[in-house]
């Protein structure tokens, strides 16, 4: 790669999105690709430090959600993480008011390669007016990819024949790829959401399969957050599908911490967590996390804490304070941290 190869990185704005762009852009820094990465100040400031390295060769790029924003997203929200899921199809609509100053800041730049998340379906307007091309990045994995795309009528996916689109109970059945028969399905009523909010237009104006379908067809390569030893046959599965340049671009793991393990996940002293784990016998942990995007309520948290003290097993829960909870200390039980 030249040292001059400029892309830039449009990731939809959910922490389960941006932080894959962030470690891909790390990946490319590290190979003296200049990448810049766009994404709202909120955002941007969220995001890890980058090591002094790379940072001639990452530019973060704040573009704020234009003042018609106001009013349909809560102050301050510039993520999913920042919302109630209902709020979806808003942050949807305030991400799709960025295309302007996205459109004059490649128009200014003009960078060799727009690596672009599923949201971002005028991109491929961008990417034609100003002759740039586009690789679209899968941050899940290759057999969601595969399962989902598999799914589509590509050809017919911008007419209004909505006949077209598969059922819900179509999410059900495990996929045969020709070379070998997949064993992965929803649940019916897993299904149901699923379709749902994948196929069904939404107040957006445009459903999350067309965005997708839109930029698939119109990209020159396909990235897919794998690698060949975890999922080849379903890499292998999607190149067949689409003839396109498909690229693995590894797991993109988080930066192992230091020697020093100089890190505290709930305020404790360093080391603490760390030296805990080694000290417990393998197989043995119950690691308990439902991600950022899952809101619990106060009966659901005092349940899980309920189940887990039942079952008296070590256990390291991943807990992000809720918004109900007044302090990290009223999103438990009371005593119970000192009970285990």
């Amino acid at each position: 790669m030249g040292k001059n190869l400029h892309v830039v990185m449009l990731p939809w704005s959910a922490f389960g999105h941006m932080m894959p762009f962030f470690q891909l852009s790390m990946a490319l820094a590290k190979a003296k690709v200049h990448v810049s990465y766009i994404s709202t100040p909120k955002n941007i400031q969220r995001l890890p430090k980058i090591s002094p390295d790379l940072q001639p060769f990452i530019h973060l790029v704040s573009i704020p959600f234009p003042a018609l924003t106001f009013g349909f997203l809560p102050e301050d929200a510039e993520a999913t993480v920042d919302i109630p899921f209902e709020k979806m199809d808003n942050l949807k609509l305030a991400y799709d008011l960025l295309q302007q100053p996205i459109k004059q800041f490649i128009g200014d730049q003009l960078p060799d390669w727009i690596i672009v998340d599923f949201s971002a379906h005028w991109a491929v307007e961008i990417g034609k007016e100003f002759g740039v091309p586009l690789v679209y990045f899968f941050v899940s994995c290759a057999a969601t990819c595969v399962f989902f795309t598999s799914l589509e009528n590509i050809s017919k996916a911008n007419t209004e024949d909505h006949d077209v689109l598969p059922s819900p109970e179509s999410f059900t059945s495990p996929r045969d790829f020709g070379t070998f028969r997949s064993m992965i399905a929803y649940r019916k009523h897993e299904a149901v959401d699923m379709h749902a909010g994948f196929y069904e237009l939404n107040d957006s104006g445009i459903s999350d399969s067309d965005r997708h379908t839109k930029i698939l067809s119109a990209c020159q390569a396909v990235a897919v957050r794998s690698c060949n030893e975890f999922e080849g046959e379903y890499l292998e599965a999607y190149k067949n599908k689409f003839g396109k340049l498909v690229i693995p671009t590894g797991l993109l793991p988080p930066e192992q911490p230091s020697a020093k393990r100089e890190i505290s996940f709930d305020g404790s002293p360093n080391n603490v967590i760390f030296d805990w784990l080694d000290k417990q016998k393998p197989k043995s942990v119950v690691f308990v996390g439902f991600g950022s995007e899952c809101k619990l309520s106060k009966e659901q948290v005092f349940e899980i804490a309920h189940g887990l003290e039942l079952s008296e097993l070590p256990f390291l829960w991943a807990l992000r304070k809720p918004n109900w909870a007044d302090s990290d200390a009223d999103a438990l039980p009371p005593g119970f941290v000192e009970r285990t």
